[in-house]
């Protein structure tokens, strides 16, 4: 069925070219890839896939169509992989004022670098393994819509009519036998259900800016406890990622200022838990500060990451209660239950990173070209002092030609014991290695 669709995506591919240079312009355009990725505790190879991109820009007047589409065949995990990835393609009108989208997109809102608290737009891969970071991000199929009413700002409007989850890849964490990851669940495929969005960006040599509102199911979700079985003698935890609605309104703003770049994000995140479900995180204030600037040929940029949660109240402290006697069963299994909401309860704190009222962190990102910009050289490090959590990932691509590259780099995370840099390691830890040709 996939080498169907593939093919059929071939024919209409070749038509679109046939037809555009008949009537209108056209860019062509793709790459062709083998990728590598292991070394890894659980995975000697955890990523191996050959890969080919076709890419088409054609369009006629005011009318285009842009498209994105990837055939992959390899192995992920273990288990044999062959996906036909239509990352993007839609249709579209532009003019000087306004412009309209229609179709699969990926949009990505912020100015910082990395860490976008106003970017709910774009769900992500986590746990797509390749040299290229950007590979992670997932289209949504929406309805876009600019409008420019003076030089230099847009106003940006997106509809979602279907929401879209964030990959977690929870299944493959080792977090024992009794604990097992379900399928997702998600919001019923209905107009109510799905997502607005609007930004108001205005960019000029001194100074850019947005402020920005979305309404919509939060693509980076959180893990609710479906049910526990006892019938084994030991309790079966069932989980499942669980979508929940926030509002958000938010802001960035970037300025030059001599040889420096100043830029700063920030975003209130709303959010309703009248049941108190684990899977909901309180209201949020997530903010990030950045500096960019150029030394000795090398580009660095630091960044300060922080949050603040809103109607905080820190879990008891389950080490200090006192479990019931063995021969007191209704006890137990309270107790046990106690247990379960507590532990799931922590984990999702984790994830939305509010274990604490505060959480603080930095980055840095480093790089520098090479031998006449044919070599390239780039390392992430990043530390959260709250959770004690960092990683590190360098990167070295050297353009072999002006059509072929190769990559090369790594990816090292620590963390201290059930923190979920700790469960990533054994997964997400490894080196890397691509081909790529471009055409």
């Amino acid at each position: 069925m996939k080498r169907t669709v593939f093919l059929f995506c071939i024919m209409i591919w070749a038509a679109t070219v046939c037809r555009a240079q008949e009537n209108g312009t056209i860019n062509l355009g793709g790459f062709g890839r083998g990728s590598v990725y292991g070394g890894g505790k659980d995975y000697n190879i955890a990523s191996a896939f050959s890969e080919l991109s076709l890419r088409v820009k054609a369009g006629k007047g005011a009318a285009f169509l842009e498209s994105d589409i990837r055939f992959r065949t390899g192995v992920m995990y273990g288990q044999n992989d062959v996906t036909l990835d239509v990352r993007e393609l839609y249709a579209g009108y532009k003019s000087r004022k306004f412009d309209i989208f229609l179709g699969n997109q990926i949009v990505v809102w912020g100015r910082t670098d990395g860490f976008n608290p106003t970017n709910n737009i774009t769900p992500q891969d986590y746990f797509f393994l390749s040299a290229d970071h950007d590979d992670q991000l997932q289209s949504n199929l929406m309805l876009r819509m600019n409008y420019r009413p003076v030089s230099g700002m847009k106003i940006e409007f997106i509809g979602i009519p279907f929401y879209k989850m964030s990959v977690y890849r929870f299944n493959l964490f080792q977090m024992g036998d009794f604990v097992h990851v379900g399928e997702d669940i998600i919001p019923e495929k209905k107009l109510k259900n799905g997502t607005l969005a609007c930004r108001i960006d205005f960019d000029y040599p001194a100074i850019g800016g947005s402020i920005s509102f979305f309404n919509g199911y939060d693509p980076y979700h959180g893990y609710g406890v479906t049910s526990v079985e006892l019938t084994s003698g030991q309790p079966a935890i069932n989980l499942a990622s669980t979508a929940y609605r926030k509002t958000t309104v938010g802001a960035d703003i970037s300025v030059p200022v001599s040889n420096w770049i100043i830029r700063a994000e920030a975003a209130y995140n709303k959010t309703d838990n009248p049941d108190n479900e684990m899977f909901i995180p309180n209201s949020d204030l997530s903010y990030v500060v950045g500096l960019e600037t150029g030394i000795a040929g090398f580009t660095i940029i630091g960044q300060y990451i922080g949050k603040y949660t809103f109607d905080f109240s820190p879990l008891p402290d389950f080490s200090l209660m006192t479990p019931p006697s063995s021969t007191d069963f209704p006890g137990l299994i309270e107790y046990m239950n106690e247990l379960i909401d507590y532990e799931n309860r922590l984990f999702n704190r984790k994830i939305f990173n509010q274990q604490k009222k505060t959480n603080h962190a930095a980055s840095l990102t480093v790089t520098r070209s090479f031998a006449y910009e044919t070599l390239s050289a780039e390392c992430t490090a990043y530390y959260n002092f709250t959770s004690k959590e960092l990683f590190i990932r360098p990167k070295l691509t050297w353009k072999i030609s002006d059509t072929l590259a190769a990559a090369a780099g790594g990816n090292y995370m620590y963390g201290e014991e059930k923190t979920m840099f700790s469960y990533s390691s054994s997964i997400l830890n490894g080196a890397f290695v691509e081909l790529k040709v471009s055409f």
